[in-house]
């Protein structure tokens, strides 16, 4: 590869008249740059001024046939020094805050002197400087910014106190300054160099001031300062030739209450104390929304009470006209309200989602004239999205007004019942089903459906919406109406693709309807805690349906009936998704992960596709093929009614695939969780929202012989007939739920 230059960059270095600033400013100076070498000349302490220092490394890099000027300003004239920049040299691209001083006293020999011009030289000094440059370096579209900490600022320091905090505080100010200059090629990073400078002579022998030379830690800056970098935000430890990269970890944590209404007390965090310093299996957050969506995930799932996990049921009947808060919106409805689309606006959609001409089925989405042209079969989230963003259905919530900006997509289900029109209005009627208290904040549950101009349903959906700061209101944790999510199976996946998003694909989204200035305005950004405007929840979601269609579809919109999945963490435009995905029957469960974070950010996914046998059906307007297996979960409902010790000892959830063929042709749930509800057998995955213990799939004709006996468990496991998933113990308690009762 070809040597890094630095030609026509123009390079700041402060304190540079000797040590470590010295060996950036000749680096840099060797490699093609343009340096302002700064140094105001005093000792280690900040007392006195000379021109020398600074002279003499201008005169070595001239020296070498390389352009430099002096400039003896204190960093606390920053706006002086850059412009020294821009009256020799006309503009600025890089800028290294290295100037520093030491007072060295104990903490309480530490006068307020001794504070104060430390600070005033190491992060006031930075900052002053920063903020001199990072204009001219916004309006170049291009900055590299290099702050200096140390590891007494990470870990602290006996007799450094001052320097200790400054240098803390100059990360913080380095990872800020990272955030607000991502948008315009400013990357801002963080060293904490090892050499050997007027500041560590008489503390470390010679010999090892030899090993650490400046010269083994310039080249690490040189590198974070060039073009070809493209880190930002990050801390680099290194001396000596070597190079690490620092990140902050902590543990898992621990819930110190037991429910909503639990106090917390020093007793019971002292009871904990080992699990909360326990870092076996620690996490490594990046970012202020990482470390906010942790603490709310764990917030949510507290319990109502102690000791239990109620399961509450309401219905909008229910509800008095008198309530005020969040359960007011139970029930609430509106529409049908009208949405009329053009092919344009499939296209654009595709387009927001990232389908490209060059994809092999590219043109049904993108080309109006295209024989097959079509929507994408996630396009219907569009028409609904349009009814919630009227703003009818808050306005009818007349009893509770909840902050909107506080709004986040926590799940989201569409089910495609008739083909989608490549241009029509589409009427959509959408009503809150449930409304639960999550403690943190409150879920509000939309069932929608829309229908076409002949009044056909051409799809149903889904929104699960949480806002924050809405909960502690009495209401419910979990619901009996929301469509559950769905665990992968534990193996490898059976396919895995790789998605990569546009850098404009956020603008590019929004022009189908979620105008929302989160995913374009870096200010509004920032005020939610990220560092750039963050991709909709719904284009990842529209880019993961693409990859699934792709795998298991060929292509075939018909082929697509549903899709659910949680949204859990967010994705920054230019980000690469993996979807990975594991077929079970006709369900497709997925799981897509951001590469560069390696966090997932759709989680509990699947989709439900119908396969050729499957279309039939749904062409003769069936819901699914009638199994004689039927019978079976009917003859288990008659005994669990007959023996109310039977939920006791099984007491687990168990979801059964039936099979026809490659086909999921029915699932049947048996709820036995914490004793028998009031009909714990029923058609469909679990319901509310909990999940299986164990989960049987197996051919129809091997469920009927092995409830007749006629098939052995153990045979049928061992032979592939039977697959089981989750916790093996629970099929040893089958045999109390099927006569004549086969031994697992």
């Amino acid at each position: 590869m070809a040597p890094l230059n630095f030609h026509n960059k123009v390079a700041v270095v402060t304190g540079a008249g000797g040590g470590l600033g010295r060996g950036y400013a000749l680096l840099l100076g060797s490699r093609g740059a343009k340096v302002v070498v700064n140094d105001l000349g005093g000792d280690t302490k900040g007392e006195g001024k000379s021109s020398r220092a600074a002279d003499t490394v201008v005169e070595e890099i001239r020296s070498t046939g390389g352009t430099a000027v002096a400039n003896y300003d204190s960093v606390e004239d920053g706006e002086k020094i850059i412009q020294t920049a821009l009256d020799n040299f006309g503009h600025i691209d890089i800028l290294v805050n290295n100037a520093g001083i030491l007072r060295d006293r104990s903490l309480p020999r530490t006068s307020n002197t001794d504070w104060d011009l430390v600070h005033r030289v190491h992060l006031r000094g930075s900052f002053l400087m920063t903020r001199a440059a990072f204009p001219m370096m916004k309006k170049q579209g291009y900055g590299r910014i290099i702050m200096t900490t140390s590891t007494a600022g990470i870990f602290g320091n006996f007799g450094q106190a001052n320097y200790s905090a400054a240098k803390l505080g100059l990360l913080g100010l380095s990872n800020t300054v990272a955030i607000e200059g991502r948008k315009y090629n400013i990357n801002c990073n963080t060293v904490a160099p090892f050499g050997g400078t007027r500041m560590t002579q008489g503390i470390m022998p010679p010999d090892m001031l030899e090993e650490l030379k400046p010269e083994f830690v310039a080249p690490v800056v040189s590198w974070l300062c060039h073009e070809d970098c493209h880190d930002t935000g990050g801390l680099y430890v290194t001396g000596g030739g070597w190079v690490s990269k620092f990140r902050w970890e902590n543990t898992t944590g621990v819930m110190c209450r037991e429910s909503r209404v639990s106090a917390m007390t020093p007793e019971t965090v002292r009871d904990n104390w080992d699990k909360i310093c326990d870092f076996t299996n620690s996490e490594h957050l990046e970012s202020n929304e990482e470390t906010t969506g942790s603490i709310l995930e764990v917030l949510n799932n507290l319990k109502d009470s102690p000791g239990t996990e109620l399961q509450h049921t309401h219905s909008a009947a229910s509800t008095s006209p008198s309530t005020t808060g969040p359960l007011s919106a139970l029930g609430v409805s509106i529409g049908p309200t009208d949405f009329t689309y053009t092919r344009k606006d499939v296209v654009l959609y595709a387009l927001g989602v990232g389908v490209s001409t060059q994809d092999e089925d590219g043109l049904r989405f993108l080309y109006e004239n295209s024989e097959d042209f079509c929507p994408l079969p996630t396009f219907t989230v569009i028409a609904s999205q349009a009814a919630m963003m009227g703003g009818e259905l808050w306005s009818k919530m007349s009893n509770w007004s909840p902050d909107l900006t506080k709004l986040l997509h926590g799940e989201m289900y569409i089910e495609n019942l008739a083909p989608i029109p490549p241009a029509a209005t589409l009427a959509t009627t959408t009503t809150v089903s449930d409304v639960l208290d999550k403690g943190s904040g409150s879920v509000l549950i939309l069932d929608t459906v829309t229908r076409g101009e002949d009044g056909t349903d051409v799809s149903r959906g889904q929104w699960s919406l949480f806002l924050v700061g809405e909960g502690n209101f009495g209401g419910p944790r979990s619901s009996k109406v929301a469509m559950p999510l769905a665990d992968p199976p534990n193996r490898p996946p059976d396919a895995t693709k790789e998605l990569t998003t546009g850098i404009d694909q956020a603008a590019l989204y929004r022009l189908s309807g979620d105008y929302n200035p989160l995913h374009i305005d870096p200010s509004f950004a920032a005020m939610g805690g990220f560092s750039q405007p963050i991709l909709h929840g719904l284009c990842f979601y529209g880019v993961t349906a693409r990859a699934v269609l792709a795998t298991y579809c060929d292509g075939q919109p018909s082929k697509f009936k549903a899709m659910k999945a949680r949204f859990a963490k967010p994705v920054l435009p230019g980000q690469t998704l993996v979807i990975a995905m594991w077929k079970e029957g006709s369900r497709i469960h997925f799981t897509t992960t951001v590469k560069e974070t390696g966090k997932a950010c759709l989680t509990g996914g699947y989709v439900d596709i119908t396969e050729d046998a499957g279309a039939k059906d749904m062409a003769a307007g069936g819901k699914g093929v009638a199994v004689a297996g039927s019978e079976v979960f009917r003859e288990m409902a008659g005994r669990l009614a007959g023996d109310s010790s039977v939920a006791a000892k099984v007491n687990a959830i168990i979801q059964w695939n039936v099979m026809k063929g490659d086909n999921t042709a029915d699932q049947w749930t048996v709820d036995l969780k914490g004793g028998a509800a009031a009909d714990p057998v029923y058609m469909g995955p679990p319901q509310g929202g909990r999940r299986p213990d164990l989960t049987l799939t197996l051919a129809e004709e091997n469920l009927v012989a092995l409830v007749a006996g006629s098939l052995k468990p153990q045979a049928a496991f061992l032979s592939g007939q039977l697959k089981l998933a989750g916790n093996m113990a629970v099929a040893q308690r089958l045999q109390l739920l099927m006569p004549p009762h086969p031994r697992m």
